[in-house]
């Protein structure tokens, strides 16, 4: 006859097995920090290889083309500060209207990875130890899921790594995740591969900058200028953030519907 003890054994495993995804992302997440991987996603880096890396992707435009996906769904994945600077690198690279269907799906498949991973470990342990008022307010979230995800994908106030890992606490389904995402971030994407695609002019004015500081004053006491947060134009994030509002209408209709019901 098998004790309780002996009756628990088997369920140890696979509650191991439900935090390895994730133990094995915080583990590859450090080591991109302890390279200091994030450092060298910066426009400045961009424009130091510049010509090295446009002679490569012209020489080379599938492979190219996937190791720039491959680089961003890692970053995403692993919420490495960077995926702005590589949506405008993107941009610059391959042109906006090959680099910002890319974008996004890398984009998703980075967001989709964090979302599985943070559902299977601590949204599956929430959902067995929550009690009716936490179960509830997740249950609320799903139902309404698609409209309240297109709102913060679109808005540029949430960050996105922080979506993807709310999203995964609560009971919303990996294809309305998926779907939401995809249509929240196509504005944003393309603007910022046009942006992108512009930056030639940016990096020769900046460059010209930096020569004549640097015969002024030496190279030591001068730096690039150059940061997305400088490019990126206070009504663009006006705009994004319009949209996510306009997002919010259908369940807000759907709100007033019930109230008068």
């Amino acid at each position: 006859m098998m004790t309780t003890d002996q009756h628990s054994h088997p369920s140890r495993p696979l509650h191991l097995r439900r935090w390895l995804p994730l133990l094995a992302l915080l583990l590859l997440a450090a080591i991109g920090y302890g390279f200091g991987l994030h450092q060298y996603l910066s426009l400045a880096t961009l424009a130091e290889h510049r010509d090295g890396l446009r002679a490569w992707v012209a020489g080379n435009l599938a492979l190219a083309l996937a190791a720039y996906m491959l680089l961003y769904v890692a970053v995403v994945a692993l919420s490495i500060p960077g995926a702005g600077v590589m949506s405008l690198a993107g941009g610059f690279l391959f042109g906006w209207a090959l680099s910002a269907p890319a974008t996004i799906v890398a984009a998703v498949v980075g967001a989709a990875i964090v979302f599985e991973i943070v559902k299977t470990s601590f949204g599956a342990a929430l959902a067995e130890k929550s009690g009716p008022f936490v179960q509830k307010l997740s249950k609320g979230f799903a139902e309404n899921a698609f409209s309240l995800l297109l709102f913060l994908r679109l808005t540029p106030v949430f960050p996105f790594w922080a979506v993807n890992a709310v999203a995964g606490l609560s009971r919303i389904p990996l294809n309305t995740f998926i779907a939401a995402t995809a249509l929240g971030i196509i504005p944003a994407s393309f603007a910022f591969a046009l942006i992108g695609s512009g930056l030639d002019g940016v990096i020769d004015d900046q460059l010209m900058a930096f020569k004549l500081c640097a015969a002024e004053n030496g190279a030591a006491n001068c730096h690039l200028s150059l940061s997305a947060s400088a490019l990126v134009s206070p009504e663009l994030l006006w705009g994004l953030t319009g949209l996510g509002l306009v997002s919010l209408l259908p369940l807000l209709l759907r709100w007033w519907r019930g109230r008068r019901a």
